[in-house]
């Protein structure tokens, strides 16, 4: 398999030349609203070229803020919609956490090692000259979003239930 190692995002004349379909993309020390757009122009960048696999290596990163998230979401989508494999290496326990909070570590496989990463990239079948394009689906993928039942540990009048009755939209006659 060949990979191209493109030039950090911050550095002076990216994007780089185009090599491979398998791309790692080094990205900045701290990703903020001053750089998250440049951050998701080079990844979608990378994807609108036909990458095939992506892998956002985020080692570096030791701070990450909403628009960095959203720059990574935004990704995703596209990654989604084209049918390329996007994966994260996020060794870092802040920025993980960041991308918890945002629910990207749900929709987005994060990796602790670019090794690692390269790995789980490695296992999945790469397309060949008359074979299908690598959608990406053979990687593996977090569990889907918790249902809606996370409210349980809400009181009832959070979400409309009268604990008396269990039934919603009953008005007890006291004050509101």
């Amino acid at each position: 398999m060949t990979y191209a190692r493109v030039m950090t995002v911050t550095e002076p004349g990216y994007p780089p030349p185009w090599a491979g379909r398998q791309v790692i993309v080094t990205l900045p020390e701290h990703i903020d609203v001053s750089n998250a757009g440049q951050v998701s122009k080079s990844l979608l960048g990378v994807m609108n070229r036909g990458a095939t696999a992506l892998i956002a290596d985020m080692t570096a990163t030791r701070s990450c803020d909403h628009a960095g998230a959203d720059a990574l979401a935004g990704a995703y989508q596209r990654a989604l919609a084209s049918g390329t494999a996007l994966l994260l290496v996020v060794p870092g326990p802040i920025v993980r956490q960041v991308l918890s909070l945002t629910g990207i570590d749900r929709l987005v496989p994060i990796y602790l090692s670019l090794a690692a990463a390269l790995a789980a990239l490695a296992q999945t079948p790469t397309p060949g000259p008359a074979g299908p394009a690598n959608t990406g689906t053979d990687l593996p993928r977090r569990r889907p979003p918790p249902p809606r039942s996370w409210l349980r540990g809400f009181p009832p009048e959070d979400h409309g239930v009268d604990r008396r009755t269990g039934t919603a939209g009953k008005d007890d006659g006291g004050p509101a």
